[in-house]
């Protein structure tokens, strides 16, 4: 199989990266992800993995990928998928809005971005949340790093972060 990439973009800063897909060490949910493209919408910054972006989309699989690749230390550039229930994401301490698009849904799908380093995904809530790794920055994330940073600190309000194919 030849590689794959897609694009990842925080649309409004105009600021994209390049990622492989880790098709030989996560193949069901790179295929998943790749059926789908394009894929986004609004972005988060994390809470408590710390240097992490993410939006949360609908199911798009026919079946959930099963734990594969699975870390729970991401390092820079690594693209991790999740699933979370509602009732996971539902309490006030997460700090969605109501009229947040994944509100509502039985299960959502988290597609993160990790920026730096020194990242650990425990939640209080929920103790370890294992990601699957599908794939990995290979260019531009110095410049993805720097958006993130100023998403951080700036806001994410009215920012998107998309995944499409190269």
């Amino acid at each position: 199989m030849t590689d794959r990439f897609i694009e990842v973009t925080l649309d409004k800063r105009g600021v994209s990266c390049t990622a492989k897909l880790l098709d030989d060490r996560a193949p069901i949910t790179c295929n998943a992800v790749w059926d789908a493209l394009p894929l986004g919408g609004d972005v988060y910054h994390a809470k408590y993995a710390r240097n992490e972006i993410y939006t949360l989309v609908p199911p798009f699989a026919p079946e959930e990928p099963p734990l594969e690749n699975p870390t729970i230390t991401p390092i820079p550039g690594d693209l991790c998928y999740f699933t979370f229930s509602d009732t996971q994401l539902g309490t006030k301490s997460y700090g969605y809005e109501s009229q947040a698009k994944h509100q509502g849904r039985a299960t959502v799908v988290d597609l993160a971005l990790f920026y730096e380093r020194n990242n650990l995904l425990i939640n209080g809530d929920a103790g370890w949340v294992p990601g699957i790794v599908w794939g990995s920055v290979v260019d531009g994330l110095d410049r993805m790093a720097d958006a993130c940073q100023d998403l951080w600190r700036a806001g994410a309000l009215g920012e998107t972060l998309n995944f499409r194919r190269v």
